[in-house]
Formats: structure tokens, sequence, C-alpha cells
């Protein structure tokens, strides 16, 4: 069984109670929470927040939650918390972003599927890069994989160079992809990693999945081409609400 976790802080840096903000009549965390529970392979959604006024909320709207500790740096760290609270016998967890009101149930449903080969250990989605835009800015995070569709390495920068070509031309050259962050772990490798000090690569790039790569472990990915919407920001949100009023979301 897979259980989901949707962590939530309130004391977010650049946009402080985004968890709680309305997006057309409903908080962006309730929605983040209805959208993954129509996900047809998660047994269980809970939202994991160090917020009394987050936990409140997601149990008025009849949701699931479980308190953590507000020291957590990651959501990762969050998540394993999570897991040893809520009773029930689980083999994996999936991390789902709480800043993606308008996640598409189908992406957690692919990102469970890799869960069932045998070999995963943790597991992540990508997507194609199909504007140099896109490719050129270090807000997305790019992803290098192997023949094993497998992540080699994950930077904000681009990565590889290509030679002998305009840049603006590169991602016609090379068939790039961009991380969309959500996780899948299997519950012995989750408790592994969480022990795992934070290592030079990942300081680097600010990217806590290079500490799992640095260490060895496994990261198997899955094509979406569902776009994601995460809300980082306030002007992340008016485009967001733009989106929406021009039913493209």
């Amino acid at each position: 069984m897979i259980l989901g976790i949707i962590p939530a802080r309130f004391a977010s840096t650049r946009f402080p109670g985004k968890a709680l903000i309305d997006i057309q009549g409903k908080s962006m965390i309730q929605r983040v929470y209805e959208q993954a529970a129509k996900s047809k392979n998660l047994a269980k959604v809970v939202v994991a927040t160090d917020d009394e006024r987050i936990a409140d909320h997601v149990q008025k709207f009849g949701g699931e939650c479980v308190l953590t500790h507000s020291d957590h740096a990651s959501g990762t760290d969050r998540c394993f918390e999570a897991l040893k609270k809520i009773k029930g016998n689980y083999e994996s967890v999936m991390n789902i972003q709480g800043d993606e009101p308008f996640i598409n149930p189908a992406q957690i449903d692919l990102l469970a599927q890799t869960l069932n080969q045998p070999d995963t250990e943790l597991a992540t989605l990508v997507i194609p890069v199909d504007s140099h835009e896109l490719l050129f800015s270090d807000g997305e995070v790019k992803v290098v994989l192997n023949a094993k569709m497998e992540a080699l390495y994950f930077s904000r920068m681009v990565i590889p160079f290509i030679k002998g070509v305009e840049q603006k031309l590169w991602h016609k050259q090379f068939p790039y992809y961009r991380h969309v962050g959500m996780y899948a772990y299997r519950n012995d490798i989750l408790e592994k990693i969480t022990k795992l000090k934070p290592s030079l690569l990942e300081k680097a790039e600010s990217l806590e999945q290079l500490r799992w790569l640095e260490n060895g472990y496994r990261i198997k990915t899955a094509v979406t081409l569902h776009e994601s919407h995460c809300i980082d920001t306030p002007e992340d949100l008016e485009r967001v609400l733009k989106l929406v009023s021009s039913n493209n979301l």
C-alpha cells in the first residue's frame, strides 16, 4: 500500500501562510488534498504540518492531518516523521507537493506505477522541455537520465552543453527534461536517506535529491506530459489564477 503525504509549512520564506490562501473558494491545501484523494493508487492521504492553523483547517474540510516537528529541513524528513505516527501497514510513501493546487491525479498514478518495479528505491517525475526560456531558467531544475530512465544528475544549469549549436536551439537538438518535484520512496529507503548528512552537491545546488545520488541511491523517473503549476510566490498565484480564468487549468 502507498501512503500519500502532503507536507505543509505555514512559515514559507517567500509566501508565508500560502497553504491557507484562498483560490476561488478553496484553500490551496484543500485543493491539493482533494486532487490527491482522486488517485487510484493511494491507500490514504494525509497532510503533515507543524502548524495548528493548518491542522485545524484540514480537519474542518474533512481531511486527515498529523502534526510534525517544526525543525525539519525538508519535506522528506517531515514525511518520515508522519509515516512513523500513522497507523497502517504501508510499503511506500509518496511525497506530494503542498503548493500545486491543480496537480493531476494521473501524475500521482504514474509515479505510483514505478513502485511496481522490484528494483525501485526512489522515484520522481520529469517533463520534456519545449522552450529555450524554460531550459535556461534557473528556477527550473533539469534532469540528466541514463538509459534505464534513472537520474544521473539534477541541476539548475543546462546539462549537457551542446557544442557548436546556438543555445536558443538546444532544446530542439537534445531531449532535455525538467524535474516535477514529487517523490515516491520505499519505506526502508526513506528511513535511510533521512539519516544522511547534507552533501556538497546538495549544498551547492540547494537540491536535496543530490544527497541521495551522492550516496549511491538510484532515482527512477517517469515522464509526464501534464504541466505542473507550483505556487511559491504571490506572483505565481496571480499567474495560476489567470490560467484558471482562461480555462487553461
